[in-house]
């Protein structure tokens, strides 16, 4: 059945409601390029006319470009029609005030150093996982966006920071919720394990997962997402293209942020393949498959342009046959458990 990217859907047991299709800031901070304000602005706007009502950004995203385009796009839209995420974790500051041997997001790609995001001016993302610097970051962003509220706050990749996230960021926002400066918390992460373990040992409301349930990679299945569907815990999923290379699988292609390896490149070859023979883009395929699990409320979509954000809409509608996801099945390039569209 085809998917209607503006559906709601309730997030969740938080009482918000999302589409389908979210918009999701890392693009418009300039990943890998620079994009211009007005761009950026142009896109998130043209998101809110295909009807989309839920966005996501971090400090991360362009050293706080992300939420500054963000605030901008959306400051003139009615507050209560929109959910809005960012995140905890990074704190932008002023390269020459960082003191020798702080913990800087250092963020290596293709063998330099803090080659992510273009950056406009000389600043640094630190590491700050404690509650006063949960606290400080949300403060720092909503000045950033111009407004007086998010609904979503969640720890950003705490990937080598384990105790102090659990320890300090976590009941940090926890202490937010209950006092009612957000409405949701959760965690957002490139990886699926540490996820798991904030399900298991927390009370969070929703999980951002990125790269680890698309088409090509399928590793939030076995233990992630059955633990918060047990839960009820809301999964939103990001980077369904994993990072470029279910778009356009060709030599060059990124996969999690870095040129695909050939046995990556391979895989994304065989599953356009088998696309191709009934029909359907690949790029179809892999938005569409992610929504089929009982756990996944929506997309994330990063991207940088309106005509790139306009594949969404019509990819999510694109009739897929049921023939199709059996033959992924049978090449092993699916999972025999994994949920797939109607």
């Amino acid at each position: 059945m085809p998917i209607d990217s503006t559906e709601r859907a309730p997030l969740g047991r938080t009482g918000l409601v999302v589409t389908r299709l979210g918009f999701g800031g890392a693009s418009i901070g300039g990943l890998f390029s620079a994009v211009t304000d007005e761009d950026a602005i142009r896109t998130v706007r043209h998101a809110w006319d295909l009807g989309v009502r839920s966005f996501d950004t971090a400090p991360l995203y362009g050293y706080g470009a992300s939420e500054r385009r963000m605030g901008a796009a959306l400051r003139d839209r009615p507050r209560d029609a929109f959910v809005l995420s960012t995140k905890v974790g990074r704190l932008v500051r002023e390269a020459a005030t960082i003191p020798p041997g702080t913990d800087i997001d250092r963020q290596m790609i293709d063998g330099r150093e803090d080659a992510f995001y273009v950056r406009d001016r000389p600043v640094r993302l630190v590491f700050d996982y404690s509650a006063d610097g949960v606290r400080r970051s949300l403060e720092e962003s909503l000045e950033r966006l111009g407004l007086d509220r998010i609904e979503i706050a969640f720890i950003h990749d705490p990937d080598d920071h384990w105790p102090t996230a659990i320890g300090e960021a976590w009941p940090a926002l926890e202490r937010l919720r209950s006092e009612g400066v957000v409405r949701a918390v959760g965690a957002g992460m490139n990886q699926s394990a540490m996820l798991a373990r904030f399900a298991r040992e927390t009370d969070m409301d929703v999980l951002l997962v990125a790269n680890r349930y698309t088409l090509l990679d399928q590793g939030a299945l076995d233990e992630l997402l059955p633990v918060c569907v047990e839960r009820d815990i809301a999964v939103l999923v990001g980077g369904v293209m994993n990072s470029g290379v279910l778009a356009d699988p060709r030599p060059g292609s990124r996969f999690d942020y870095a040129p695909a390896p050939p046995e990556i490149l391979e895989r994304a070859r065989r599953l356009g393949d088998v696309c191709a023979r009934h029909g359907v883009p690949l790029r179809a395929a892999a938005m569409q498959f992610p929504l089929a699990h009982p756990a996944v409320v929506s997309l994330v979509a990063g991207v940088r342009t309106p005509a790139h954000l306009d594949e969404y809409p019509a990819m999510l509608a694109h009739p897929i046959s049921p023939d199709l996801w059996a033959e992924l099945r049978a090449e092993g390039l699916l999972a025999a458990d994994a949920p797939v569209p109607d």
